[in-house]
């Protein structure tokens, strides 16, 4: 990246975000499917490889354009995305766990403390008002719920569901306390303007995410909350599917990566329910979901190379109001 180019959003971290959920999609598909255990491995290291570009441009833009990430930090919408940070790290120690375990937990313990300062510092500035009606989108999950709910599922991989209860807990009451102040706000006020409507697909990750959480931090078991989590998914992805329209008024921009994370969550946790011995529509939801989540996150990762290769303007910018 030279001086002439606007530094690195913080946003794009979901990139990084969507490619490792995916990667943890894939192992778990190749323990119930016959499928190249390669796969999941080329899907890691290309999620590990891409966190560690972005946290090594992100680092950058703090050490020689400060301003702009303090001034990013003070806009309305995008500090929530500082949340990515950390959220990825989080999944990049799942992913690293296989390989090695004493690196992985150090990349886990520094995202968990990071989480944490990250939600109490953003999440608290919520608390002190000020925020207009129309700047509430769904990217306000981010440090309050999407970090609860990633560090309990990687504490369980960890063999610490006791503290991933305790996070689990965290973020599905955040979640039903923001759940009605977003839709409100998105039933009573103007409409989105059409830069935010990709972040829309923010909606799908609470239920699945969750869900992913909830069936990591119970063994497996595939009990009737984890069914009702994915139930509330796939109306979420409903809901998106009939919206994607008006949605995408919004060129195509890295700001649809904002899909990403529900899209690789969703057929997890039907995987997980699979796995842990759910019958029914699930079995044949679950390579379903697979299927359609390689070919989302493929098709964002092509459009996202092509804004690259052409210098579009639109591959350099931030979310913005």
């Amino acid at each position: 990246m030279t001086s002439q180019r606007a530094p690195l959003p913080v946003s794009y971290f979901s990139m990084a975000v969507g490619v490792l959920a995916l990667a943890n999609a894939w192992r778990v598909a190749v323990r119930l499917w016959p499928l190249p255990a390669w796969s999941a491995v080329a899907v890691g290291a290309a999620g590990l490889a891409l966190w560690l570009v972005l946290l090594g441009l992100y680092a950058h833009k703090w050490l020689r354009r400060r301003a702009d990430a303090i001034a990013e930090l003070q806009h309305p919408v995008q500090p929530s995305f500082l949340a990515l940070v950390p959220v990825s790290s989080m999944l990049a120690s799942t992913v690293l766990l296989p390989w090695s375990r004493s690196l992985a937990f150090g990349v886990l313990l520094l995202a968990v403390a990071g989480s944490l300062a990250v939600g109490a510092w953003l999440y608290g500035r919520f608390w002190q008002g000020g925020l207009k009606p129309e700047l509430v989108t769904p990217a306000v999950y981010l440090p309050a719920v999407a970090q609860n709910f990633v560090a309990g599922t990687a504490l369980a991989a960890f063999g610490q569901p006791e503290w991933g209860t305790w996070f689990f807990g965290a973020g599905m009451l955040l979640w039903l306390a923001l759940e009605s102040l977003i839709v409100s706000r998105l039933a009573t006020h103007e409409a989105l303007p059409e830069p935010l409507r990709p972040l829309l697909g923010i909606q799908l990750a609470p239920p699945v995410v969750g869900g992913v959480a909830w069936i990591s931090l119970n063994h497996g078991v595939p009990d009737l909350f984890a069914q009702a989590l994915l139930g509330y998914g796939l109306f979420q992805a409903l809901l998106l599917l009939r919206l994607l329209p008006w949605i995408r008024r919004q060129p195509f921009a890295p700001s649809y990566w904002a899909f990403s994370f529900g899209i690789a969550a969703l057929p997890t946790l039907a995987m997980r329910l699979v796995e842990g011995g759910a019958t029914g529509p699930v079995r044949w939801l679950a390579p379903a979901a697979f299927v359609a989540a390689n070919l989302l996150i493929g098709l964002l990762a092509l459009k996202t190379l092509a804004l690259l290769l052409r210098g579009a303007p639109a591959a350099a910018q931030p979310v913005r109001a």
